[in-house]
């Protein structure tokens, strides 16, 4: 029993050393980039792309040595046991032979109509399409992680602002209390500040909370493990920019660079490179061969090398195969390739036409987030030199409750306002430059 508790503590400890040694590895506080290069090295999505991406270009590969000759060898060796008519002393005598073959042969496509060469033009045009599938995943991610980080700083904020609000409903009700003792103030009053200080903890406990959801998410989208103790790193500055590319500049980089668009071209060029090996299949194929073999066989009187030279032979022909019918096959086949065609043109109009449908959102998106932030500004300045006015004026007793809970109530709103403004306009910011190329950093 103690051997088992011993060993089961001795693992316990090695599965702790592991995790700390993983863990050493990963930042002490992660920054938007780390997030970022940390999904492109481990997220499994991206992995598994990439795999797939190996698995092409190893068919790419493998579609050039196509090209080359096969070479065979064969060896095969027999033992015989017949009987024989036997004209000496007559009747059948039962008689083994062992016999052996050899043989070397190979093939070599000289003309297929140009199947070959299409057909390595294909495979490595479907090496690109898979490389530009990971880069598309990865834009995505790199997305999903910036809003992420993004609304983890919102809580942040959130919270150091809530605590200063916490902070002075505190002193609030310290003097209210104070002024109560003294007569100044009715029990309702002081009740009503011992009310708001409440409501003001609860809603630092709710952003606090969502804090922790928002870290939560991040790791998810990392793929970290649960028990790991996520810490983001605070910019030096977060401030939406104003100034930004016109749209139709935007839209322009983004059917330039955006790998969706390169895709689908691709997949156009795939599906003409298609067009062209099955037209292959009304050319006439043209091959080489050529053959090697000898053998031997005990029941003669020649010796092994003499019968492996005596029976040496060798071959050397050439095959054209000419398509007669094909039952109208490949006509069918030449038909559905220029549909396939057709198909891919299609689907990169739709997805140049999404894109700048995604773009303009983008752009609409960022106009009304400044817009908000810009008005959220204004209404936070007045809100809050209201409310520090009424501060002062609830110390000499010039205000009653009623007041300082109204201005107050404004104040938070207004806060939260801006909060929200200010990084829904980083967000969009970040991501309409993302289309034009930019990079997401801070």
């Amino acid at each position: 029993m103690c051997r088992i508790l011993y060993l089961s503590t001795f693992l316990l400890l090695l599965t702790g050393i592991a995790t700390a040694q993983d863990n050493a590895q990963l930042p002490a506080k992660w920054t938007l980039e780390d997030c970022i290069n940390y999904a492109k090295e481990n997220n499994i999505q991206i992995n598994t792309l990439k795999l797939s991406s190996d698995a092409a270009k190893l068919d790419w590969q493998q579609s050039k040595n196509n090209r080359l000759p096969n070479v065979n060898g064969t060896i095969s060796q027999s033992l015989v046991n017949s009987n024989n008519a036997d004209p000496v002393i007559g009747g059948f005598q039962t008689q083994a032979n062992f016999s052996s073959n050899y043989g070397i042969n190979s093939s070599m496509t000289i003309y297929n109509g140009g199947y070959l060469n299409n057909d390595i033009r294909s495979k490595s045009l479907s090496l690109e399409s898979a490389n530009l599938t990971v880069q598309e995943t990865t834009n995505n991610i790199t997305l999903s992680i910036t809003q992420a980080f993004l609304n983890i700083l919102l809580a942040k904020e959130n919270i150091t602002y809530l605590k200063q609000v916490l902070a002075t409903s505190d002193a609030q009700l310290k003097q209210s209390q104070q002024r109560f003792d003294a007569g100044s103030i009715s029990k309702k009053d002081l009740l009503q500040f011992q009310s708001q200080l409440a409501s003001d903890n609860y809603n630092l406990v709710t952003a606090n909370n969502n804090y922790q959801t928002n870290i939560v998410n991040l790791k998810q989208l990392l793929q970290l493990p649960a028990s790991y103790q996520m810490e983001v790193a605070e910019p030096a500055s977060v401030e939406p920019q104003q100034a930004v590319v016109s749209l139709n500049e935007a839209m322009s980089a983004a059917q330039e660079i955006r790998p969706e668009v390169k895709n689908s071209e691709v997949g156009v060029s795939i599906a003409e490179t298609e067009l062209a090996k099955t037209k292959a299949g009304r050319l006439p194929t043209v091959s080489l061969g050529a053959n090697l073999s000898s053998g031997f066989s005990d029941n003669r009187d020649a010796k092994y090398f003499s019968q492996l030279n005596n029976n040496f032979y060798q071959s050397l022909g050439a095959t054209i195969a000419v398509p007669i019918f094909s039952r109208k096959l490949n006509k069918t086949n030449i038909a559905k390739s220029k549909i396939a065609i057709e198909q891919a043109k299609l689907d990169l109009l739709n997805t140049k036409t999404v894109l700048n449908q995604q773009v303009e959102q983008a752009y609409i998106n960022l106009r009304n987030a400044q817009a908000q932030f810009v008005a959220a500004q204004t209404q936070l300045k007045a809100a809050e030199e209201s409310y520090h006015i009424t501060d002062e004026q609830l110390k000499l007793g010039a205000v009653n409750a009623v007041d300082v809970m109204t201005q107050r109530n404004t104040y938070v709103q207004a806060l939260q306002s801006f909060v929200q403004a200010k990084y829904s306009a980083v967000l969009y910011n970040k991501i309409y430059d993302f289309y034009t190329g930019k990079p997401v950093t801070f």
